[in-house]
């Protein structure tokens, strides 16, 4: 059977574009055209009653990253407020996480994956 081989874009509507796009750069390395590094995407459809993300919203982006207290730090340091509640977030088995919006409201999900057990 033919497969999907990973996410090949994702698309979705602003006020300002440009203005998006650059701030999506700049504070998190997300550029149009991106070479993401190889790791786990999850891939997983929510029940339409979800509290998970906004109920105004269709979809919440994830991005995993490398290290989240690094990339809280300087994302506070931009003046861009930083969600977190380890205590219902975060477990060895799934990974740390946190959330933030873009300036059009959008909720984006940071994602620190546990790091891999040795054997």
């Amino acid at each position: 059977m033919a497969k999907a081989l990973g996410v090949g874009g994702f698309f979705f509507r602003a006020r300002d574009k440009d203005r998006l796009a650059a701030w999506y750069e700049l504070h998190l390395g997300v550029t149009g055209l991106w070479n993401q590094e190889a790791g786990l995407t999850v891939f997983a459809p929510f029940k339409e009653s979800t509290d998970y993300f906004p109920a105004d919203k269709q979809w919440m982006i994830n991005f995993r990253v490398d290290d989240l207290n690094g990339m809280m730090a300087q994302l506070r340091a931009a003046d861009i407020a930083v969600e977190t509640r380890p205590d219902e977030w975060d477990t060895p088995e799934t990974g740390r996480f946190a959330r933030i919006h873009d300036p059009e409201g959008n909720q984006i999900e940071l994602w620190e994956p546990p790091a891999p057990q040795s054997e």
